[in-house]
């Protein structure tokens, strides 16, 4: 029985919510499983019930009361000197786990630490990545030289620690769809070793029924258009959306069926109903609102957005203040008219509307939305993955 060690970020449940349908099937397919993560990804893994886990010491950033990511705080708490140290403790933990579970293959989705402890321990990894590149976004010119300082510095040890990764993994549609344009600064020297294989999707559009059908499954946009508003993100990023968006569904409720996720994955009830405007804490059946929508509303998460790609669906973003990769993913769904970017800060009703109506009457951005849909159905991101990993078992 060959053995495959996740070390995943824990940061959202958009690292967790890829891995686990790899580990599903290589589970299904004889594979032991152990899982290495931290953070709100237990919350989603422990819910599985069948994969060996362990919690990993924390890694992460600081975030402001309205969800942004707080530089000035995260230099204070935890600072460089601390990052290092949480970062060493990993290190150690994974190197552990490592030698307690003597894995075939680990395969780490963007946890340097856990690439580095393979590496010592001479054990083949591949690496999931959808964000080479690291910048701290900064709006006060007070802390923007100490940024680049950091960035510099960052890129240059993260980075040469995933370059250690015997392939890297790319998650994304190559051009022109590729949603981490910005962000895929990948060095000539690993050219070789990184391959884009689309995104990890365990339920394509064409394995659920048709969109009436669907309609009257879940009982939703039956006689007005239908909004999915799945909030993704750590806790503290999305509850201050959430309570911005909710005064302003209520108003819409009259216009637009619209259901939102709130992202709590330990209550999978309805929290809330409004008639037309439902709240649920948690949805198994993600995948049929998403088909079954006519507009998604999200933030700029990369499975999130490849996922409305893909079930061709126009989108609503919203990106986390002040979060880099999110930045970069809303202005390239922008840039390729596929979506429509609002600011959290200066959100309302009349601009958020506004949106939404452009959204589901402009003609135009839904060819170009299909258009996209026909080119991501040939990429299958969880075939590949698996086939590359059962490569590295059989030859290693």
């Amino acid at each position: 029985m060959s053995k495959v060690y996740f070390g995943v970020c824990g940061i959202g449940y958009g690292h967790i919510g890829r891995c686990l349908p790899i580990a599903e099937n290589l589970y299904g397919n004889g594979f032991d499983i152990f899982v290495s993560t931290y953070g709100d990804a237990l919350q989603l893994l422990s819910s599985y019930g069948k994969f060996k886990y362990r919690v990993a010491p924390p890694m992460g950033f600081q975030v402001k009361p309205d969800g942004s990511v707080d530089f000035k705080l995260t230099i204070v708490n935890p600072g460089p000197f601390l990052s290092f140290v949480r970062f060493v403790k990993q290190v150690g933990f994974e190197y552990a786990m490592m030698q307690l579970f003597q894995p075939d293959i680990v395969l780490s989705d963007t946890r340097a630490s856990t690439v580095l402890s393979a590496r010592i321990l001479d054990i083949p990894c591949i690496t999931i990545l959808n964000q080479f590149k690291i910048i701290t976004p900064v709006k006060k010119p007070l802390f923007r030289k100490l940024a680049i300082l950091l960035d510099t510095g960052s890129i240059a040890f993260i980075g040469a620690i995933w370059s250690l990764s015997d392939l890297i993994l790319i998650p994304d549609y190559p051009y022109p769809y590729t949603v981490s344009l910005g962000n895929l600064e990948i060095p000539e020297i690993y050219a070789d070793r990184v391959k884009l294989v689309g995104p990890i999707v365990d339920v394509k559009p064409s394995d659920l029924p048709g969109v009436d059908r669907l309609r009257n499954m879940l009982g939703v946009g039956l006689d007005k258009p239908l909004v999915f508003a799945p909030i993704s993100g750590p806790r503290r990023e999305r509850a201050p959306l959430v309570e911005k968006l909710k005064p302003i569904f209520m108003k819409l409720a009259d216009s637009y069926d619209i259901v939102m996720c709130i992202g709590d994955s330990s209550s999978g009830k309805l929290l809330e109903d409004y008639g037309g405007f439902k709240i649920y804490g948690w949805i198994d059946r993600y995948y049929e609102y998403l088909k079954a929508c006519d507009i998604v509303v999200c933030r700029a998460g990369h499975g999130t957005l490849s996922k409305a790609i893909l079930y061709g669906k126009p989108s609503l973003v919203i990106p986390t203040p002040n979060h880099t990769e999110q930045m970069g993913n809303a202005k390239r769904m922008e840039e390729m008219g596929l979506s429509i970017v609002l600011d959290q800060e200066s959100l309302d009703f009349d601009k958020f509307s506004s949106a939404l109506k452009d959204l589901y009457e402009d003609g135009e951005l839904r060819d170009r939305v299909l258009e996209a849909a026909r080119f991501a159905s040939v990429y299958d991101g969880l075939k590949s993955t698996l086939e590359y990993i059962k490569r590295f078992t059989l030859y290693h």
